[in-house]
């Protein structure tokens, strides 16, 4: 635990080690929810875990911002930019801000940007692929929202694994 400004914060009790993909497909079989996009792997961490919070939004990175700048609590931001490669959803000031306010992952069905430095960040990032073209940041879209991409549905608060062989989410208990 740490103390800051008076009040204590478990950051490390909220993290969730990550499993191999392939042991809990195994463990669940068709219970557990495989995505079923190819997405690249750009951050330091390549293998990651956490509670998941969802974003909605096209071309426009505003909320993904907030949301990063606020405590992730080993949480993983999953962002539905709906397979847009025109314009960055992240980069490198904001996934700086993903792993100063403890967040876990992102993972964004779209683009980023400045890979080369997100590749030395102590964050797991999976998306579709690149571009140097930034996104507006008007802050327009949904957060908080049911995710449909993949072949599956995300869901605020599901539990999240992903490594090199994929991205998946743990069965509703």
């Amino acid at each position: 635990m740490r103390w800051c400004f008076g009040k204590e914060t478990t950051m490390k009790q909220d993290m969730i080690a990550p499993l191999a993909t392939t042991d809990l497909y195994d463990e669940y079989g068709d219970k557990l929810r495989v995505c079923d996009m190819q997405m690249t792997n750009f951050g330091g961490h390549k293998a990651f875990a956490g509670k998941i919070t969802t974003i909605h939004c096209h071309l426009d990175s505003g909320l993904v911002k907030a949301t990063l700048n606020t405590p992730g609590r080993g949480r993983v931001l999953v962002v539905d930019g709906e397979g847009d490669l025109h314009a960055a959803l992240c980069g490198d000031l904001i996934a700086g801000a993903a792993v100063k306010n403890g967040w876990t992952g992102v993972v964004i069905n779209g683009a980023i940007r400045d890979s080369a430095t997100i590749r030395g960040l102590a964050l797991g990032i999976k998306a579709l692929g690149t571009t140097p073209r930034k996104s507006i940041k008007d802050s327009v879209g949904e957060t908080d929202v049911e995710l449909n991409f993949g072949g599956i549905t995300w869901r605020p608060g599901d539990t999240l694994h992903a490594d090199m062989d994929g991205i998946v989410l743990l069965p509703e208990e």
